[in-house]
């Protein structure tokens, strides 16, 4: 197992009139995500200049609990098929950190 740490960095940008629904959904998801054995951080940002531009910044201890991450069933229900259908786009890159 690799004992990497991993950060994820998400961009999404909702569909207009849909931020509300969004934002109640991330409820869920981020007090969950905070609970996994894994998880190092997960933060929630919104954009000053566009209120429909989130940006996502997680933590996990290696790409083993990003992998248990995506694949829980509340990530699956919740983010997959009830969040992204309410996204423009969505934007995820993994990153190591280097300092």
């Amino acid at each position: 197992m690799d004992k990497k740490a991993v950060y994820v960095y998400a961009r999404w940008q909702v569909k207009e009139g849909q931020l509300d629904q969004v934002l109640n959904l991330m409820k869920e998801v981020a007090f969950k995500s905070s609970q996994e054995e894994g998880n190092l951080l997960y933060q929630l940002h919104q954009s000053q200049s566009d209120a429909n531009t989130l940006i996502l910044f997680e933590g996990y201890v290696n790409a083993d609990a990003v992998e248990v991450h995506r694949n829980s069933e509340y990530f699956k229900n919740v983010v997959l098929e009830q969040i992204v259908p309410l996204l423009e786009s969505r934007e995820v890159i993994l990153m190591d950190k280097i300092s």
